[in-house]
C-alpha cells in the first residue's frame, strides 16, 4: 500500500470514523452491524485506495460502500423487505456528493449508547470506542482498567443493545433525565482525550475535543433548564480557550505555569463565563453540580493574568467540594496540586502519598508526575528524578513523555 493511501484512510477514519457509524445505525438501526459495515468498508478502502487512487469524497466512498455492504447482508439473509428496497434504490440514485453527515445522529448514538440497560462502565466503554473513535487500548488506559475488561465491556453492550432491540433514536424528552448523567460524562471524556491524548505522538487531538463541544452545545440547547449540560459546556470553553498555548510551534506540550496568556481564547473565555453564569441560573439556588465546580475551578484560572495571581486558596475550596460531590483520585490529585501552590508542597506531598496507598492511580503517570513535581520543588532531586523517570515509562503518549523525560534528566 501507498503511503499516501495509508494515511488518507488513517485520517478518514479517525476523524469521520464515528459520523460514519452513526449515519449507518441510522440507516440499519442496529448499532453491532453498523459498526461492522463500517469495518468492512475500510478493509475494502485498504484494497481499493492504493489500486485505484484516493476518491476525492474520501466519508462518502466509505459510506456509501457500507451501506452496499448492509444491503447485501440483508439480501443475503433473504429479509429484504420493501424498505430495504427503497434504501438500495435510494442509494443507487445517490452520488458520492450527496453524503452530508447528519450532526444529530452522533447524539443519538451517543442517547443509544448511554441505555439504561447497561451499566455505566459498559455505557463509558461503548461510547469511547465507538463515539469517540478510540482504540480499546486507549480506553483501557484512560478508564485505568485492563485491556481485557474494556473489550468484554463492549461486547456485551452490543449483545444486551440487540436483545433489548434499542432503536437507534434520541429518546422521548421524558427519558432524558435517565440517561442525562451518562451522556454528559462520556461526552466530557471524549473532549478529555482531545485535550490530552492517552497515545500517539501529539499530545492534544483539537478535532475530537470540538466534536465533544458541539455535542455538549446541542445538549444545552436541548435542556437549557438543565444546569449541568450548561456547566459542562463552560467547563470545556474554558479548557478550549488554551489549545493554541499548550503547544510550541513544533508541537511540543506547553505547561500552564508557562503558556502564554496572551494567545488564550478571549471570546471563548467569555463564552464560558456565559456558559457558567446560565449554569448557575438554571440551578436555581441549588448547591452546583460537579461540571460547575469543575467549570469554576477553570474559570480561575482564565481570569488570572499569571500563574501566580490565580486564586489557589479558592480553588482548593472548589476542588474540596468537587471532592465530596464526586470523589475520586484524580481529584484528590488536583487538589494536591493547589495545595502545592496554595501553602507549599510538603503538605500537598502528604495528600499524594496519602493517594499512592490507596492503589488506584497504579500504572498510571499521573500520580508519578505530580509526585516528582513535589519532590524537585522540596530540594530532592534523586527522588523527583526517579518519580519523572517512572511516570514517563508509565505514558504512552509520546509528547508527554518526551516532556517527563526531559524533567528527568534536568535533575541527573
Amino acid at each position: 500500500m501507498s503511503l499516501d493511501a495509508h494515511r488518507a484512510i488513517e485520517a478518514v477514519w479517525r476523524i469521520e470514523g464515528p459520523r460514519i457509524v452513526a449515519s449507518l445505525a441510522k440507516m440499519t438501526g442496529d448499532l453491532g452491524q453498523a459498526e461492522d459495515v463500517a469495518q468492512e468498508a475500510l478493509a475494502e478502502a485498504l484494497v481499493s485506495w492504493p489500486a485505484h487512487g484516493i476518491p476525492a469524497n474520501t466519508g462518502a466512498w466509505l459510506t456509501a460502500t457500507a451501506k452496499r455492504r448492509a444491503i447485501d447482508a440483508w439480501r443475503r439473509r433473504e429479509r429484504l423487505d420493501e424498505r430495504h428496497r427503497l434504501l438500495a434504490h435510494d442509494l443507487s440514485e445517490a452520488g458520492e456528493d450527496a453524503w452530508e453527515p447528519i450532526d444529530d445522529d452522533l447524539l443519538r448514538l451517543v442517547f443509544t449508547a448511554c441505555h439504561p440497560s447497561l451499566s455505566r462502565e459498559s455505557q463509558v466503554a461503548l461510547t469511547l470506542r465507538i463515539v469517540g473513535g478510540l482504540t480499546t487500548t486507549e480506553v483501557a488506559r484512560m478508564l485505568l482498567v485492563p485491556v481485557a475488561t474494556v473489550q468484554a465491556r463492549i461486547t456485551r453492550a452490543k449483545k444486551t443493545l440487540a436483545a433489548a432491540r434499542v432503536p437507534f433514536e434520541t429518546p422521548d424528552p421524558s427519558e432524558w433525565r435517565d440517561r442525562l448523567s451518562g451522556v454528559l460524562g462520556v461526552v466530557y471524556l471524549i473532549f478529555t482525550e482531545g485535550y490530552a491524548a492517552t497515545t500517539g505522538a501529539r499530545w492534544m487531538r483539537p478535532d475530537l475535543a470540538d466534536e465533544a463541544l458541539r455535542l455538549g452545545r446541542v445538549l444545552s440547547g436541548l435542556l437549557p433548564r438543565e444546569p449541568e449540560p450548561h456547566a459542562l459546556v463552560a467547563l470545556m470553553e474554558f479548557q478550549r480557550s488554551r489549545f493554541a498555548s499548550r503547544e510550541d510551534a513544533a508541537g511540543e506540550p506547553v505547561l500552564l505555569a508557562d503558556q502564554d496568556r496572551s494567545r488564550w481564547d478571549r471570546a471563548q473565555i467569555a463564552r464560558g463565563r456565559a456558559a457558567l453564569r446560565r449554569a448557575d441560573a438554571a440551578a436555581s439556588g441549588r448547591a452546583r453540580g460537579s461540571y460547575a465546580l469543575q467549570a469554576a475551578i477553570a474559570e480561575c484560572h482564565s481570569v488570572a493574568a499569571h500563574i501566580d495571581d490565580t486564586d489557589w486558596d479558592g480553588i482548593v475550596v472548589l476542588y474540596e467540594a468537587l471532592g465530596r460531590i464526586a470523589p475520586s483520585p484524580v481529584v484528590e490529585l488536583n487538589r494536591a496540586v493547589a495545595v502545592s501552590m496554595a501553602t507549599g508542597p510538603a503538605t500537598a506531598l502528604r495528600i499524594v502519598d496519602e493517594i499512592a496507598s490507596g492503589g488506584r492511580l497504579n500504572g498510571s503517570p499521573l500520580l508519578p508526575g505530580v509526585r516528582g513535581e513535589l519532590l524537585a520543588r522540596l530540594g530532592r532531586r534523586e527522588e523527583a528524578r526517579a518519580e519523572f523517570v517512572r511516570a514517563a515509562e508509565a505514558t504512552s503518549n509520546e509528547a508527554q513523555r518526551r516532556v517527563l523525560e526531559s524533567k528527568a534528566a534536568a535533575l541527573g
